[in-house]
């Protein structure tokens, strides 16, 4: 009798196990995209298409063993691998590193998240790094391949600081360089071009720090105008306080343009969103519009906007292969827009 009050007991334990493990399960989110690359981890992903085919300008993570912290020293990478594919859904293909660290004369650390296009017969790659008085500045690297290898100018672009560029060719012809990530990316910390690294971040009632866009030269390795402020308004017109951190800059720049309408996105950081505002030209100002991509896991958020054969994509990052917030993954999915031209919300997991 004690022997199957035992067994008994030893089912119902089980069953209650069981029960708890299911519904652990079931609150772990699913996401619909799977990683595009496995064999190294990759972050911050530009994507492109030039000749027809798809580029995706990542950056590399690495395992730095640097502790954690607001400034982002554990994001401690090297160098730059460049990544293709024919279609969405296809092979990805590791071209290999295409820009280290050492073959920049003017290197500090931290390769960031870099940025590409292709002009009559040149690939050009705008990359982040700081310098060896550890400011962040943004450099051009140049190659006849989109793939790489590329060499680094000398020197980093005059009048450039900060992270995240983003270059961007409009209708005319003209290329344009967008770029500022606040906290580790140091943009609070410039003011009228002049670099104060005491400067503390903005307080709750004070202005959001805004983006930065300058218009390129006809050699795409200079600046050809002084760099300029991008607004972002609320739907009043106004703009955003710093208190407004679901919805104001961060860092994580993008430009693309979607029947003639010009949308910026960028990610709210702290928050963790990916949002979008519009306009009628490159210099803005551009009104808030909405999310477009909910908060992935790790704490970080980047993305890229893409058309490829008549459809939108969005590429991305989270940490679904490591779970650890600067050993990411890229991946991809298809960006819908609505009828009155506005982009519906992208939730990355089921």
């Amino acid at each position: 009798m004690t022997h199957f009050i035992s067994c008994r007991l030893l089912i119902g334990f089980l069953l209650l196990a069981s029960f708890f493990s299911g519904t652990a399960q079931s609150k772990k989110r699913m996401p619909v995209s799977q990683p595009l690359i496995s064999n190294i981890y990759t972050a911050d992903p530009s994507a492109h298409v030039f000749n027809g085919k798809i580029y995706i300008y990542p950056s590399h993570d690495i395992e730095s063993g640097i502790p954690e912290n607001d400034n982002g020293d554990h994001f401690d990478m090297r160098d730059y691998h460049i990544f293709s594919m024919d279609s969405i859904g296809g092979k990805v293909t590791d071209h290999g590193v295409a820009l280290d660290k050492k073959d920049i004369a003017w290197a500090g650390r931290q390769l960031w998240a870099p940025d590409a296009t292709y002009k009559n017969g040149t690939c050009y790659l705008y990359f982040p790094l700081k310098d060896k008085q550890d400011i962040f500045r943004i450099g051009v690297a140049i190659s006849k391949k989109p793939t790489g290898p590329f060499k680094a100018e000398p020197m980093p672009i005059k009048g450039s600081y900060s992270i995240d560029p983003c270059v961007f060719k409009d209708k005319d012809g003209s290329y344009y360089l967008y770029f500022g990530g606040i906290w580790g990316g140091q943009l609070q910390r410039w003011k009228n071009g002049v670099y104060d690294s005491t400067t503390p971040l903005r307080k709750a009632d004070e202005p959001a720090v805004l983006p930065k866009i300058a218009r390129l030269s006809a050699d795409m390795k200079s600046f050809a105008e002084p760099v300029k402020e991008i607004q972002i308004l609320d739907e009043n017109g106004k703009p955003f306080l710093e208190a407004n951190n679901g919805k104001r800059f961060f860092e994580a720049a993008w430009m693309h343009l979607y029947k003639g309408n010009y949308y910026f996105s960028y990610s709210t950081g702290d928050t963790h969103n990916i949002c979008y505002a519009m306009g009628d030209n490159p210099y803005g100002p551009f009104t808030y519009k909405g999310i477009i991509l909910k908060p992935v896991d790790g704490w970080t958020s980047h993305e890229s906007i893409v058309e490829i054969k008549g459809r939108w994509y969005m590429f991305y990052h989270d940490v679904q292969l490591s779970g650890k917030t600067y050993l990411r993954n890229v991946k991809v999915t298809e960006l819908k827009y609505r009828k009155d031209d506005s982009i519906i919300p992208v939730d990355a997991y089921k």
